[in-house]
């Protein structure tokens, strides 16, 4: 069993803050040290109360679920004898409104683009065993009740 954690840090400052006019702005320190700034979403709280500039929790929401699905596409396909040259993602996460009328990520689509080199090609069928596998592993993939789906692209460069 691991453990997770990062500590999460706001300062009121000279705001009154009662009247509902503060800045969302804080941080976010995690184990390794590394510190990011943070804040509500502007499509949540009108800058300059937010801070645009800054990740909000629903970025990392959809950044997190793209790294950890990466992260097992990389191992799997290693597993398998493919060679990975490069990966991006263009993922996205869409809020809508639930039964009750609040918001919520209701779905996270990942757009990973894969390009293979080495000496063994993928066919299709490979890739999306590898992306279903990867969704199949994803820890966070396991947590979520938001629909999560996968619209990658890949491409294989045959090298001398």
């Amino acid at each position: 069993m691991a453990t997770h954690g990062a500590t999460i840090t706001w300062q009121r400052g000279d705001e009154v803050f009662v009247d509902n006019r503060y800045s969302r702005a804080h941080r976010w320190r995690f184990d390794g040290g590394l510190e990011v700034p943070a804040s509500s979403s502007p499509h949540v709280v009108r800058a300059p109360f937010s801070d645009p500039a800054n990740v909000d929790p629903e970025e990392a929401y959809v950044a997190a679920l793209s790294s950890c699905h990466m992260l097992w596409f990389l191992n799997l396909a290693a597993l398998r004898g493919f060679r990975i040259d490069s990966y991006a993602d263009a993922a996205e996460g869409v809020m809508l409104k639930n039964a009750e009328g609040k918001e919520w990520v209701a779905t996270v689509t990942l757009r990973p683009h894969v390009v293979f080199g080495g000496p063994q090609a993928p066919d299709e069928a490979a890739v999306q065993a590898l992306h279903h596998d990867a969704h199949a592993n994803c820890f966070l993939a396991n947590s979520v009740r938001s629909a999560i789906a996968t619209e990658g692209s890949w491409a294989y460069e045959a090298t001398g």
